[in-house]
């Protein structure tokens, strides 16, 4: 698919699905302050599908089970048929759960899944993502490729949800397809109740926390064509074995046993080093910036319950700088050691309850955080959807990928986000946003942790 562009693909329908269920009352909900800070971003799911096995399944099929399902779907996972409005008064955003109905998008393109050059996103995920309008909350995109296997793109905006959540959402939909029964067993039934997060009043934070976050908009930050030329967007697998050697490499001499990953946050964070120690104006220190999930994390007996299957953004950040020679120059145990005590450290509780309050106290503004924006010493940032437990066989097999895809827009720090291969094998794939250096060293890495994606590896040439 080289050379050819998104509008290549033809479009062969697109209307709305609604929820099913009458029972279900319509409102307008009140989205919380974590899901203010996540920001109103489209972010998506986009999953590839080789050639079903199975000869009696076809593409059709695969349309047929959509129109069947989603509106099961949308009845568990109500605000996914919603749309996103500003409140005229308060200015702040409000989900309309009216029952609108979410996009269901059929397409077909005639190259094969094979023909994507999968080492850079622009050519591949992002060529088959269609655009969708801001205020939907579910954009559902099937494309048909001429090799037989096709595409979803699960399109969601990160007001409605967070990574655990769209996870849990593509996992959900996988068991609904293939039972057909309608229904998902109680256990699982999504939470969808924002108001768990509530602001204290007065609001209270610390120095520390409000140091960590600023607020920004488009005067503030770099202007598109900086932006758009200092990074660049690379899709990597890692294999489960080097996955496995780094943890072990990250465990010795250590009372505790490092996990994957920290092991893997630990070689990165030495790349970034290296990097900035030889780059053409070299900082003294750098950054690591950690998306933590607080539903594993939160011990408050009043939330531990509302956690449990909670749809929404219950995410939070943990950011540590150290200067570039003691990253260079200790083991990567120590690193390990380094990244699992910045995160273990942090008391979630009160660290949530500062953030809902310091959204409380800036809801006027836009509110990032200030090392993700790119503010102070070169910082990468990680999230790791690969924690989240993934299941995409919705009745044609497991996807061979299933990547979280999103526009970085003018944000000037690296981002790396790590997701499992679906299938079990341990390997992780890689959306990275970085540096043209940071791509670079990771690539000529004499230990080859990260390597290019191709479709070989997808197998997806036959």
């Amino acid at each position: 698919m080289a050379g050819v562009p998104g509008p290549g693909i033809r479009v062969l329908s697109r209307r709305l699905v609604k929820a099913s269920d009458p029972s279900i009352e319509p409102h307008v909900g009140a989205v919380s302050n974590l899901d203010i800070l996540a920001s109103s971003v489209q972010a998506s799911i986009v999953c590839l599908y080789p050639k079903p096995k199975d000869g009696d399944l076809d593409f059709d099929a695969v349309v047929a089970v959509f129109e069947a399902s989603l509106p099961s779907l949308l009845n568990i996972f109500y605000p996914l048929a919603g749309r996103i409005v500003t409140n005229p008064t308060s200015g702040l955003p409000e989900l309309h759960c009216l029952n609108q109905g979410a996009e269901l998008i059929v397409c077909e393109v005639e190259v094969a899944l094979g023909s994507l050059e999968y080492s850079k996103t622009e050519s591949s995920l992002k060529k088959i993502m269609l655009p969708y309008p801001e205020e939907v909350t579910l954009s559902v995109q099937l494309i048909s490729f001429a090799c037989g296997g096709f595409s979803v793109v699960w399109g969601n905006n990160n007001l409605v949800n967070d990574g655990h959540a769209i996870t849990m959402m593509v996992r959900t939909w996988s068991e609904l397809a293939r039972s057909g029964t309608g229904t998902i067993p109680k256990d699982k039934i999504p939470k969808h109740d924002r108001s768990v997060f509530r602001a204290r009043d007065p609001p209270s934070y610390g120095a520390h926390l409000a140091a960590t976050l600023a607020s920004y908009d488009y005067d503030r930050l770099v202007n598109a064509l900086t932006a758009a030329d200092s990074f660049v967007e690379r899709l990597y697998y890692i294999d489960a074995t080097d996955i496995d050697r780094l943890r072990e490499m990250a465990s010795l001499g250590q009372d505790t046993r490092a996990s994957r990953v920290q092991g893997v946050s630990a070689y990165l964070w030495k790349v970034l080093a290296s990097v900035v120690a030889t780059s053409r104006m070299p900082e003294k220190r750098c950054r690591m910036l950690w998306w933590v999930d607080g539903r594993r994390r939160i011990t408050s007996p009043k939330l531990v319950p509302a956690m449990r299957n909670y749809f929404g953004n219950a995410t939070t950040f943990v950011v540590e700088e150290v200067a570039v020679e003691e990253i260079m120059h200790k083991p990567l145990s120590d690193v390990a050691a380094m990244v699992r005590d910045a995160i273990s450290s942090v008391d979630y509780n009160d660290n949530f309850q500062e953030l809902i309050d310091y959204v409380k106290d800036h809801n006027k503004e836009k509110i990032m955080e200030a090392a993700a924006l790119g503010f102070g010493s070169p910082t990468v940032t990680q999230t790791v959807f690969a924690s989240f437990p993934l299941d995409t066989d919705f009745g044609f097999g497991q996807a061979t990928l299933a990547m979280p895809i999103w526009h970085h827009g003018r944000i000037a720090s690296a981002a790396l986000a790590v997701g499992v291969r679906p299938g079990g094998d341990g390997s992780w794939l890689v959306n990275a946003n970085v540096w043209p250096q940071l791509a670079a060293a990771l690539e000529s890495d004499e230990q080859r942790i990260f390597k290019p994606l191709t479709a070989e590896y997808l197998d997806l040439i036959y």
